[in-house]
């Protein structure tokens, strides 16, 4: 199996998780990238869309490849029921290129937001980032909380895969808030080598984020919010 990133919008990801010819696209906020790389890639075939929430800088690609694919499956949350005919819930699990994918609910971020895991992989959307987490716009910060808390409990082999390239900007939030942490310093110096060269900077892994992330090393649900309040006036 193989992962792909497609770079869209201004920061985000589409992932493509490959097995053999065939394709699984992961929260789709373009079009283009996708049917370009389709295009380029004649020989692979797009099996399935998966969404992970409902936001346009997910799902905003969708109903143009679909049209161009009418034949593609696509899943999803409840919420996301404009665009994927297949809903997922809390733990199901639905197979796709012969592999099990395991829907893990992670709200907070949104109140349907899911993941995705599948070997040692989970697509998470905007609910965990390198070193960060969704913002929480549904205000239920105990929900982000225990969904932060739910990641920290995957194997620490598991890669990180988030929409948005956020790396960078979330480990300066981290090296301000934990400045004693060598292991912040050093992923900072890796991820800005890495944007020097404009790669991406994911996956990262769960023992990374077990090491780096400052809302999962939060000690407890207040100093989460103090975190995250303050994470979202920092640029």
């Amino acid at each position: 199996m193989t992962v792909t990133a497609l770079e869209a919008l201004s920061d985000n990801y589409i992932w493509l998780y490959q097995k053999e010819q065939e394709l699984v696209v992961i929260d789709p906020g373009e079009a283009m990238p996708v049917l370009d790389y389709l295009a380029n890639h004649k020989d692979e075939h797009l099996s399935a869309i998966l969404l992970t929430h409902n936001h346009a800088d997910h799902t905003g690609g969708v109903k143009e490849i679909v049209a161009k694919y009418p034949d593609i499956a696509v899943y999803g949350p409840e919420e996301c029921r404009a665009y994927a005919e297949n809903i997922v819930h809390d733990g199901e699990t639905i197979g796709l290129l012969g592999q099990d994918w395991e829907i893990i609910a992670v709200p907070g971020h949104t109140n349907g937001h899911i993941a995705y895991l599948v070997d040692d992989k989970v697509f998470c959307g905007d609910a965990l980032f390198m070193a960060g987490c969704g913002r929480v716009f549904t205000g239920d910060y105990q929900a982000q909380y225990e969904t932060v808390n739910k990641f920290s409990q995957l194997a620490d082999d598991v890669k990180v895969y988030a929409a948005h390239e956020y790396s960078e900007t979330n480990l300066r939030f981290a090296n301000e808030v934990d400045p004693s942490n060598s292991a912040v310093e050093e992923a900072l110096r890796k991820v800005r080598q890495q944007r020097e060269k404009n790669e991406p900077t994911l996956p990262s892994t769960i023992e990374v984020e077990k090491e780096v992330n400052p809302f999962m090393r939060a000690n407890d649900f207040d100093e989460f919010v103090q975190l995250r309040n303050k994470r979202d006036g920092f640029n």
